[in-house]
């Protein structure tokens, strides 16, 4: 049987040691409470008063019932039973109360005396051999029903019988009318009044010192003044600013409204590794608390990279004589502010911890109600307020009951509640330590429950094994999950051949000579022209000074001799350094500048752009009877796997671009694993979009050549109009486009209707659900396509299906490794968002001329044995699923931070673009605030209120990089003119002007606008709850509380 999850600071077992660290603080025990009489109704206490407007928040709900089942061996006196519950409900006035309203405000009712009534239900059926089964069903549904608190009663009993002499009894309390040191109280009462009336003996319980009530009344009037001041000041400052919201990693997107569904997993700790705990706490002087609290918090902070972490934790409140023998709630919530920041050592933590703690429980009697009240948080009912996670420490004994001629047994029942995300009960127990997680099973799965046990498990041996560790440096793994990031997910060798892909291009021309290598606008090569052209061209540049280890740009229009003039750069040993036609003449000049290329190869009427910025210029059509005139046959003479390929520029956060270094053998593993997974075969045709400056080309333009496939290549005109693209895909016989989904999405807008046959490839941006929806009956196959360009092109692939929930990135493509990382370079466990990290075969070999840039970004690798091993960090964030596919969960730098809450601005944009009048969409940061009301109103209906955009602005088309992506930079700036959704406004109809009289009469506020926020007001719960009782005493309708959280 459990107790007070609160009694964890007076226990028997710490009550001498926290004690005196208390008396070292200063904190003294307080006077007695008077007995009243009283007349009429009854004040409820505080903590009652928040209950109360909880269960109207969300009427009918169950997550407020407590619940004790036991098992009782043995002859059963019903009528013994019977008379010891009435006469525990006619001892405590609180199992005989009833609450309502008075003009929005509660009181309690005393009742009478009344025969409390066992509910009997016999469940011996013969030949039935799931009487078990029944009984836990039954239990289930009468645990979820809910009480009425304005009728009573707030105790319901119901005793099961199973056989002759085996019963099941159900005790379940309203919170309100008690808490779980009360359920004690009543088992225990129960356990002497059944001795009693069994043997027809006299009670022998002592009448009690006071009631609940009494309790009630006092609290109102003791905490007033000085006193109230100053608990409200210390709270106010502890948990002064911006307060965080803790974004534990979800299975499941969190409802917009908070749910209470729930489940239990309990595992337990060795007897040695608590009595190490219980040991290291006394010579550190804290109490086993603090340094579990301490140890949770660390996981918290590992599990969320959240460094304020705010986690909640119940205190008895009964530490006067008088109450300890009464049924009521007397339990209060204390808040524990940690600051974990600076990568402290453990020791240095449980410091922090010990002061947070001791300086809480000396301002233990401010009611949690009263704090939300005084702090005003921002309401959102996604999440509850000020903490989402609580810590208790139960270390009391098992209450041990004796009833005569029974033998009891308490049976855990897991009611399927959980008030919050997580809370984490520990108990102390003969073999050890137990540790219950209660979580809501709508936003975890048990398997990630486990995980967080095991992690919590590490720290605890982790810091017997170093309290001077640092709380970055405890592992959260176990062996087996380690294995599997590390190595199971992760082995990925595979063969490719060791040669470069201009070597693979000429053996395919050697086989199918005459098949169809190239088209352009009505021109074709073989591939025996392909490879005779590009063989003259690299004749040509040796002749040029070309040699192995150069580098070589090209700036050519979408052509033939943009194929030609790659593979005869590649062929004379050199590398090659595209740029755009397209790109600005200052964006061309600094590129061809910084890669300092001797020569650029391009057109005649192109020419004239690049004349001032290269030392030497090549015109593939003006100059191609001088180049074809060079030696057609294959050179024994090029490159190897370890030369660079071609340095490929790519924007910068400072604005200016850098050139990414890709070997020859990057090249060629990444060819050899797409062959494989998307796949291509000779009878491929793909039709090449993306632009030569933006690396994903290379698929398109290397890999049919590999195969023996056809490339029909578009010209930039095709390109840029949906309608034209769509004639190609249809007219050339496409069985294979690859583009970005930006491009997707505008042939989707102009009508087209895919092609079923066609294979989709979708990269370069992250591939929302909604696209994918509409891609994958318009094709054959849709593969989502991850990488940035410093692990050439592709890193990660995953065939796509229609299977709801997020488009994952899948994972890593052949002799590739991807791992999630923290900020310390720790690997965080499945399901935890950390940054992605690639390492292998794929890896650039840094940035062109940029060391300093290059050590930042390729690190060495932890988890490769190899000295040179080195890995990418990308600045993604990702997490790893359950089945090791990787979710894209944006960038890093795209997160932002708003009334506490992290948001991924992925997220926001995902729900709008669902929206039937909303094309495409990005959402950023700013501070401003104008907005489009019914927008806001669509996103709120799938989004907690704080992820609602303060500010929408209509844009006829998105801007875009030259690489077909989001162009944040470029978006403007919303115009403050338009209409503000904060902007004060009067009342405009009669209704409007009484509701607002209403409301300034309760806020005590002399003007009021109809868009004006009822919480940035000063509103508060119980004033919620005065204003819809004023409302419906006036307009004779019912308005619910939960309508003013919804809309305040």
């Amino acid at each position: 049987m459990k107790t007070e999850p609160g009694n964890t600071s007076h226990a028997d077992q710490r009550r001498e040691l926290v004690e005196s660290l208390l008396k070292q603080e200063g904190i003294g025990i307080s006077e007695r409470i008077p007995r009243n009489i009283r007349q009429g109704d009854a004040p409820l206490s505080l903590a009652q008063e928040r209950i109360w407007f909880l269960e109207h928040l969300d009427p009918g709900t169950s997550a407020y019932s407590m619940v004790i089942v036991l098992r009782l061996f043995g002859w059963l006196d019903v009528p013994a039973l019977e008379g010891a519950l009435g006469s525990i409900v006619a001892r405590h006035e609180s199992l005989r109360a009833t609450f309502h309203a008075a003009h929005g405000k509660p009181v309690q009712v005393i009742g009478d005396d009344c025969p409390l009534l066992i509910e009997f239900e016999d469940l011996r059926e013969p030949g039935h051999s799931d009487a078990e089964a029944k009984l836990q069903r039954l239990v289930s549904s009468d645990v979820r029903r809910p009480f009425d608190l304005e009728r009573g009663p707030l105790m319901r009993v119901k005793l099961f019988r199973l056989a002759e002499e085996e019963h099941v009894l159900l005790l379940t309390m309203h919170h309100i009318a008690g808490d779980a040191w009360s359920m004690g109280v009543l088992v225990r009462e129960m356990a002497q009044l059944y001795g009693a009336f069994h043997s027809d003996d006299i009670a022998p319980l002592p009448e009690l010192p006071i009631q609940y009530a009494d309790y009630a009344q006092w609290q109102r009037e003791w905490l007033e003044g000085p006193r109230l001041q100053g608990e409200v000041a210390y709270w106010t400052k502890q948990l002064g600013g911006e307060l965080p919201i803790l974004e534990l990693p979800a299975d499941r997107p969190r409802p917009a409204t908070q749910t209470f569904n729930g489940a239990h997993l309990q595992v337990s700790l060795p007897k040695h590794l608590l009595d190490g705990l219980k040991e290291f706490s006394k010579r550190e002087r804290v109490t086993l608390f603090m340094t579990l609290l301490a140890a949770f918090q660390t996981l918290l902070m590992r599990y969320t990279d959240q460094e304020d972490v705010i986690v909640g934790t119940p205190v008895a409140g009964r530490n006067r004589l008088e109450t300890e023998t009464l049924i009521g709630l007397f339990i209060n919530t204390l808040v524990m502010r940690t600051d974990l920041s600076g990568n402290p050592t453990f020791r240095d933590l449980l410091s922090r911890v010990r002061n947070v703690v001791l300086t809480a429980f000396e301002h233990q009697n401010l009611p949690f109600g009263k704090l939300v009240a005084e702090l005003q948080p921002e309401r959102d009912l996604s999440h509850p307020p000020v903490f989402q996670v609580m810590f208790v420490l139960q270390n009391a004994p098992t209450l041990a009951v004796c009833l005569p001629g029974l033998v009891l047994a308490p049976v855990n029942f897991d009611n399927g509640v959980s008030k919050l995300d997580l809370t984490l009960e520990s108990m102390e127990t003969d073999d050890g330590l137990t540790c219950c997680f209660e979580y809501n099973t709508d936003l975890f799965e048990f398997a990630t429950i486990e995980r967080m046990a095991i992690g919590f498990r590490a720290i605890l041996e982790g810091l017997l094994e170093n309290p001077e560790r640092r709380i970055w440096g405890f592992s959260l793994l176990g062996p087996a999950e380690c294995r599997t990031l590390t190595h199971n997910w992760n082995e990925t060798r595979a063969e490719y051949p060791d040669v470069p892909v201009y070597r693979l291009i000429e053996e395919r021309a050697m086989q199918v000579p005459d098949q169809v290598a190239l088209v352009f606008e009505g021109q074709q090569l073989t591939y025996a022209e392909l490879n005779r052209s590009a063989n003259q061209l690299a004749h040509y540049l040796r002749g040029r000074g070309v040699q192995p280890g150069s580098l070589v740009g090209i700036c050519v229009e979408r052509s033939l001799e943009m194929v030609i003039g790659l593979l005869g750069i590649m062929k004379a040993g050199a590398a090659y350094a595209p740029f755009d036609p397209g790109f600005p003449q200052e964006r061309l000049a600094f590129m061809i500048e910084d890669s300092q290329v001797p020569l650029v190869l391009t057109q005649e009427h192109l020419a004239r752009v690049l004349q001032e910025s290269a030392t030497q210029v090549v015109c593939l059509d003006r100059d191609w009877k001088e180049i074809a005139g060079c030696a057609g046959e294959n050179s024994t003479e090029g490159a190897t796997l370890e030369d660079l390929a071609y340095v490929i520029y790519t924007s910068g956060s400072t604005g200016k671009p850098k050139g990414v270094q890709i070997s020859h053998r990057a090249v060629v593993n990444f060819l050899t694993s797409m062959r494989r997974d998307p796949g291509m075969v000779q009878e491929d045709v793909l039709v090449a979009v993306t632009t030569l400056s933006f690396d994903i080309a290379g698929l398109e333009l290397y890999l049919p050549l590999m195969v023996g496939a056809r490339i029909v290549i578009a010209s930039r005109e095709t390109t840029l109009d949906a309608t034209k693209l769509g004639h190609l895909l249809l007219s050339c016989g496409a069985t294979v486009m690859q583009a970005t989904p930006a491009m997707w999405r505008m042939l989707i807008e102009a009508g087209w209707e895919g092609i079923p046959h066609l294979k989709i490839l979708c990269g370069g941006e992250a591939l929302t659900r909604d696209l994918a929806d509409q891609l994958l009956p318009r094709s054959a196959s849709l593969w989502n396509m991850y990488g940035p360009t410093e692990t050439t092109i592709w890193s990660a692939v995953r065939k796509i299906t229609s299977e709801k929930g997020p488009v994952v990135i899948g994972r890593p493509i052949a002799n590739t490794q991807m791992y999630v990382l923290d900020r310390y370079l720790n690997l965080v466990p499945i399901g935890v968002p950390g940054e992605l990290h690639i390492g292998g075969v794929g890896l650039a070999r840094g940035y062109w001329n940029r060391p300093q840039l290059t050590a930042e970004k390729f690190i060495a690798d932890p988890f490769r044995p190899a000295p040179s091993a080195q890995l990418y960090k990308t600045g993604d964030l990702v997490r790893h699923l359950p089945d090791g596919t990787l979710e894209f969960l944006g960038r890093i730098d795209h997160q932002v931070k708003i009334r506490g809450f992290r948001i991924e601005l992925g997220e926001i944009e995902a729900v709008l673009s669902t929206h039937p009048a909303v094309r495409e969409c990005a959402v950023v940061a700013r501070e401003d605030n104008p907005g489009n009301i019914q927008l806001v109103a669509y996103l709120r209906k799938r989004l907690p209120d704080y992820m609602a955009p303060a500010a929408i602005v209509r844009l006829q088309t998105i801007p875009r990089t030259a690489n077909g992506k989001l162009d944040r930079r470029a978006l403007p700036v919303p115009d403050f003119g338009g209409h503000s959704v904060n902007n004060s406004a009067a009342p405009r109809t009669p209704t409007e002007d009484v509701i607002s009289a209403i409301w300034m009469d309760l806020l005590k506020i002399k003007q009021i606008g109809i868009h004006d926020n009822f919480f940035e007001l000063g509103g508060h719960s119980l004033l919620a709850m005065q204003i819809t009782s004023r409302i419906a005493q006036t307009f004779k309708v019912a308005v619910s509380v939960r309508s003013i959280f919804d809309s305040p």
